[in-house]
């Protein structure tokens, strides 16, 4: 008898294209199965005229996936892993992550080459509280504006002179195909990535061990592993997913990773950073040096002071 998989996920164009990469990857492992989409809009993209960080955060973007799984009209959900918040709910867990593509942020502009080409009067958009603690970190001068909606809604609005750039995940560009728009990348030393950048998840029911063990083969252990450690990070810290904290976590060498952490203020005021080495056996361990380390400098107040302002 064929399995019939149902995969819930967010209707937006980046979205479905994380479904269908999935889908795929489960056909080529299994081919005795079916798979089907199960769209559906999520209320972080219907609420489009206010900050992430004003209505909840990123986790906007996953509760109704989450409850189509409880419910049992669909059996795997696939995210993006900076929106996935760092606790999940209870009976639900994410046991894959598939290999990482491109954390780095890039910068988009019908103007300009990069970031250091930019007027002190530019107007830049960003939905994300950690790059503007970032860029306004290190380019006080610049505006920064809120940026909401889809890839290609932010892009309309660059085009319609709105912005004179953009920042974006590199990754959700390429695997929409839009390299072109893509003017340079920022690295990492500019702009530390999103906890999870890059890397796309699945969650599931935690007792539904056949549907954990079709969607085993799909895992990379070196993803899963360096992505765990940001997020212990991000979690020791109480950081949550709309709160301007980065981390990127990368093998040295097959047996050392190395994490580096950031937490600042939206407006760059204030900023911390730390870094540490650790073994890839132990990624939480990892991840909560580095938190202790920030909150030994100091990150609780900054915390506060985010918060407050919310």
């Amino acid at each position: 008898m064929t399995d019939i998989i149902r995969i819930a996920t967010r209707s937006s164009p980046l979205a479905l294209w994380q479904a269908e990469e999935v889908k795929s990857l489960l056909l080529k492992q299994h081919r005795n199965i079916q798979v089907e989409l199960v769209p559906m809009v999520t209320r972080g993209d219907k609420i489009l005229d206010r900050s992430l960080n004003k209505v909840g955060g990123k986790g906007l973007f996953i509760k109704e996936l989450e409850h189509s799984l409880y419910e049992n009209t669909s059996d795997i959900a696939v995210h993006s892993m900076k929106d996935v918040p760092m606790e999940l709910p209870d009976g639900l867990v994410l046991p894959v992550m598939l290999e990482r593509a491109d954390p780095r942020d890039a910068f988009v502009s019908n103007t300009y080459q990069s970031l250091d080409e930019l007027p002190e009067t530019a107007r830049v958009g960003t939905s994300s509280l950690r790059r503007q603690a970032l860029l306004a970190a290190k380019y006080p001068n610049i505006e920064l504006l809120d940026l909401r909606g889809n890839v290609g809604t932010r892009l309309s609005k660059l085009d319609d002179k709105h912005y004179d750039a953009i920042i974006l995940a590199a990754a959700g560009l390429q695997r929409l195909e839009l390299h072109e728009r893509i003017r340079s990348f920022i690295s990492t030393e500019q702009s530390l990535p999103a906890i999870g950048q890059g890397a796309i998840g699945i969650e599931c029911r935690a007792g539904d061990q056949a549907i954990i063990d079709l969607i085993a083969p799909l895992n990379h252990k070196l993803t899963q592993t360096c992505v765990l450690a940001e997020r212990q990070l991000n979690l020791r810290m109480h950081g949550g997913c709309h709160v301007p904290i980065a981390g990127h976590c990368v093998f040295q060498d097959e047996d050392t990773l190395l994490l580096e952490g950031f937490i600042g203020l939206p407006d760059g005021s204030k900023h911390l950073v730390a870094q540490a080495t650790g073994q890839s056996q132990d990624p939480v361990q990892l991840g909560n040096m580095v938190a202790d380390d920030l909150l030994a400098q100091g990150a609780q107040q900054l915390l506060d002071v985010i918060i407050e302002d919310e």
